[in-house]
């Protein structure tokens, strides 16, 4: 297990490792090592150091995948009781156990849904440790915040500094599905989190287009990728998710050939210097050395310009979740969470992870409730057509 003092002593060592090789770019403020094929970086603050492609547990696979996929390097899974009604959590613990508890960083949540309090936090935590097989998670996150103020609610601090002081999380974190400026925005200025797992994908070209530029004007940030520029000066870990996310017909975009648009996709995340890892998921061997074959790539200009064009045909029909339906929603729906759920079956095919979370925030009843008024459309600032894909959830939860 990687943490800040070997980090510092492999970067200082002059022959690097005897069981792998060391690589340090001069133009790589990350501060990215290379050992047996895989690169590491520093997880922010935490001192860890964590493969650039991390597995994300929603859900986990196959045991002999599983099995292979550390041993190729990776070295940080991202689960959460949610995922697989705790059975990703369980597989991990099974995975921690067979390879050796000092092989792996284990990431999870607790929500923060319906009534909750402090101890309701604690007890969520103790039901992942138990799954978990273990006394301590190293990274302990808020699953899918969106309201800035649960970031400093005193119960959910009052839960971190529980569960710190009786050693069962190391560093706190939250992970962040929608309002990203607001949320990542207090994250940073209270400087009480150590990780922060957030969407990142080719969207956010152009510092996240019209809508984060807006209302980064608005609340004197520089968007959203000055944000993260901003979470790394203080030294906080971040975590890329739903690099992936694209309504583009893959089989029909030959542009960067022989080099897979999903490969393009994490190198331009992992472009950013401020972006510890990826997390993805790997569900066969096909993925698993695709994902693989990206750390240690450099994205080259041809790549970045392919991909700007990639983004932008495809502009109008992704959800970027920057929330500005939600404000303009005269029932204040959770349409980003809607169309969140929604893409898993749109994006990535996932028709069973798109039900169970529709019905995880109650769809139907929601949907009910919308008024068809248009409001959502003309907030949006990327033109979205909100109520066609409405309707289109609606005929999926109604086959």
């Amino acid at each position: 297990m990687l943490l800040r003092r070997d980090f510092l002593r492999l970067i200082t060592a002059a022959a690097g490792w005897a069981s792998g090789t060391l690589a340090w770019g001069r133009n790589n403020p990350s501060r990215r090592i290379l050992k047996n094929g895989m690169h590491y970086r520093l997880l922010g603050r935490t001192g860890l150091a964590v493969s650039e492609i991390s597995l994300g547990g929603s859900p986990l696979p196959e045991w002999p995948l599983l099995l292979r996929i550390i041993e190729r390097g990776v070295n940080y899974i991202d689960t959460s009781p949610s995922y697989g009604n705790g059975n990703s959590e369980r597989q991990a613990g099974r995975l921690m156990k067979t390879v050796g508890r000092d092989k792996l960083f284990i990431g999870t949540k607790f929500h923060l849904r319906g009534p909750w309090s402090e101890e309701s936090i604690v007890r969520s935590v103790e039901g992942s440790l138990s799954r978990l097989d273990t006394d301590c998670v190293d990274v302990l996150l808020i699953h899918g915040a969106s309201e800035p103020e649960a970031l400093t609610d005193d119960r959910v601090l009052g839960a971190f500094d529980r569960m710190k002081k009786e050693g069962k999380c190391r560093f706190t974190g939250l992970s962040c599905h929608e309002n990203h400026l607001a949320v990542v925005g207090r994250a940073v200025d209270c400087n009480r989190y150590d990780v922060i797992t957030v969407g990142y994908n080719i969207y956010n070209i152009d510092d996240g287009g019209r809508a984060d530029a807006l209302r980064g004007r608005q609340t004197g940030q520089d968007g959203f990728q000055g944000l993260l520029r901003r979470a790394a000066a203080k030294d906080i870990g971040i975590v890329a998710m739903k690099t992936l996310k694209s309504l583009v017909r893959m089989a029909d975009w030959k542009q960067l050939e022989p080099l897979t648009p999903q490969q393009a996709m994490l190198k331009w995340v992992l472009a950013d210097e401020c972006v510890s890892s990826v997390v993805t998921e790997m569900m066969n061997m096909e993925e698993m050395e695709q994902d693989l074959a990206v750390p240690g790539m450099p994205l080259t200009g041809a790549e970045s310009r392919a991909l700007a064009r990639l983004a932008a045909s495809s502009s109008r029909l992704v959800c970027r979740s920057c929330g500005a339906c939600r404000s303009s929603c005269p029932e204040r729906l959770p349409i980003p969470g809607i169309l969140r759920a929604w893409a898993y079956m749109e994006c990535y095919g996932k028709k069973d992870r798109a039900r169970e979370e529709l019905d995880g925030i109650e769809a139907r009843a929601v949907l009910s409730r919308c008024r068809d008024c248009g409001n959502c459309e003309t907030a949006c600032p990327y033109g979205l057509g909100v109520r066609s894909k409405f309707l289109a959830v609606r005929g999926f939860l109604a086959a």
